[in-house]
């Protein structure tokens, strides 16, 4: 299992594949006025000199992928302390407003991650599955964050690199095995900063955030309209921060909490992802054939832990040449807590699995890690801890540290808990040092911004929605009583009604507005 504190909404896999995965990333320090303006940044300030071709480029829409979607290549510094020197190049896709009704301008869109690929999200997702009243009235527009997909990606380990790195031990039982948890995660870092070193320092979520104001400037729009899911509610609020009066219609769904150091928010997913398993586990001893029993939740809870120990022992076969272990088995389990829609799928793979047959869940698993049939991985993986490394300080720098916190962890998941504190380890041999820190983000002077949190979300507990919409001058709280990460465009006619009507009449839900 490698959780990596990764978040995206489960909208594009569900469209396209059957579930799609998330995760956390933290905050990243608080821009300082100097930062500020000379990226560009808030209070109205124009462009440094040294930005003002960024922000003057003009995009040359061609068709491409999809039928009805144009992409383009965006280019923004590569260092923003040093304009003048290298650029990188962005791609990014748009599908024009479809009518009828006055277009608003655009509508920026991204799925999480960090990592997640906002180009695929929009061909996939977005540009086909919004309302049809928002696609009417908005040019639907999204982009590859730097770092990931087509935009410059990080790369560190190869297929079979990473096949391997995925079954590693997660759980480690003594001293040897703990060497070869750290050995690994010293090798991913290693390849990391061998393949792709001269991005590395350059993929925060500062930087992302400022490109997509270069993006707002080359759409041709005065103020940002955005709707961010997961991590990509982070990337949006960090865009408040630093340009709050360019803030037009935003909408932050799956919320997190900026305030949180890495080591608290990767605790408080494990609390989230017990909280949806115990969900999982309360609908599926309703059933006969449930494979966890029908006695209880704790009961239920006892024999996944009582598998996930036997696996650890002696791995499954799946009809190939990679078995199903522990820690493949956990990501699996873990993969289809994003959604309940996935857990009829997941009952079968579990049934599957202790009959023997590895090879439902091992495919769970493989949708977590974007992994092709054909053994190759998408960067989604290698993004998310480049950008996860350098926005927050890490969780633990060593093992010992990890062994003092698995009470802790363990106490908030039973199941989950040891390998969540063992994941959490991945930053602590990173080739580049933290350029972030936990912060409250306020952008004061901001227009209403909603702030979308649900109540039993895994990846994004509904407390964090809870903090950064009270940290936000201008935030609102919007509620969905539910189950699943995010909750816009997943079934509820109130969400999906209030966010209709404050990103096409301007119009924010009263703050804390519940919905069920």
């Amino acid at each position: 299992m490698d959780t990596r504190r990764l978040l995206r909404t489960s909208a594009l896999v569900l469209a396209t594949a059957g579930l799609l995965i998330s995760g956390c990333t933290g905050g990243s320090s608080s821009p300082s006025a100097s930062e500020s303006a000379s990226s560009g940044g808030g209070g109205g300030a124009a462009p440094a000199a040294a930005l003002k071709p960024y922000y003057a480029q003009q995009l040359k829409w061609r068709p491409c992928g999809v039928p009805g979607f144009d992409c383009a290549t965006m280019k923004a510094p590569l260092d923003y302390a040093k304009p003048d020197g290298d650029s990188v190049k962005l791609a990014v896709a748009r599908k024009k407003a479809t009518g009828p009704g006055k277009r608003l301008g655009s509508l920026v869109v991204n799925p999480g991650g960090p990592g997640g690929s906002g180009v695929s999200y929009l061909q996939g997702y977005a540009g086909i599955g919004y309302p049809p009243p928002v696609r009417a009235r908005y040019d639907m527009v999204s982009f590859d964050p730097r770092g990931v997909a087509r935009s410059e990606p990080v790369e560190c380990l190869s297929g079979k690199e990473m096949d391997a790195y995925t079954q590693v031990d997660q759980t480690p039982d003594d001293a040897a095995e703990t060497t070869r948890l750290a050995t690994s995660l010293k090798g991913f870092a290693a390849g990391c900063e061998k393949r792709s070193g001269a991005i590395l320092p350059h993929v925060s979520t500062v930087e992302a955030a400022r490109d997509m104001d270069i993006l707002r400037a080359a759409l041709g729009d005065e103020k940002l309209s955005y709707v961010g899911a997961s991590y990509g509610t982070f990337l949006g609020a960090t865009y408040a921060e630093l340009f709050p009066d360019r803030v037009g219609r935003l909408v932050l769904d799956g919320a997190m909490d900026p305030s949180l150091a890495s080591r608290q928010m990767n605790r408080d997913q494990t609390a989230g992802f017990e909280t949806a398993f115990q969900s999982f586990a309360a609908d599926c001893i309703k059933v006969k054939d449930c494979p966890l029993g029908t006695e209880s939740v704790a009961d239920a809870s006892r024999r996944l832990k009582a598998f996930f120990a036997e696996l650890d022992a002696k791995p499954v076969p799946t009809g190939e040449s990679r078995e199903l272990g522990e820690s493949l088995a956990t990501t699996a389990v873990i993969a289809a807590m994003y959604d309940e829609a996935a857990w009829p799928q997941l009952r079968q793979a579990l049934t599957r699995a202790m009959g023997g047959d590895g090879a439902p869940l091992l495919s769970l698993a493989d949708s977590y890690y974007e992994r092709g049939g054909d053994g190759s991985y998408a960067n989604l993986m290698y993004a998310n801890a480049a950008v996860n490394c350098l926005d927050l300080p890490p969780a633990f720098t060593a093992p010992k540290a990890v062994q003092s916190a698995l009470p802790d962890f363990e106490k908030a998941s039973p199941v989950f808990g040891k390998g969540f504190a063992w994941a959490s380890l991945n930053c602590a041999y990173w080739p580049t040092p933290a350029t972030g820190a936990p912060h409250l983000i306020e952008a004061k002077g901001a227009a209403p911004i909603v702030v979308v949190g649900t109540t039993r979300d895994p990846a994004t507990p509904y407390r964090w929605a809870q903090g950064l919409a009270g940290q936000l001058s201008s935030g609102r709280l919007l509620t969905y009583d539910g189950d699943g990460h995010t909750a816009y465009g997943r079934g509820s006619d109130c969400i999906d009604t209030a966010i209709n009507t404050y990103l096409l009449d301007g119009t924010a839900p009263p703050d804390n507005k519940r919905c069920r």
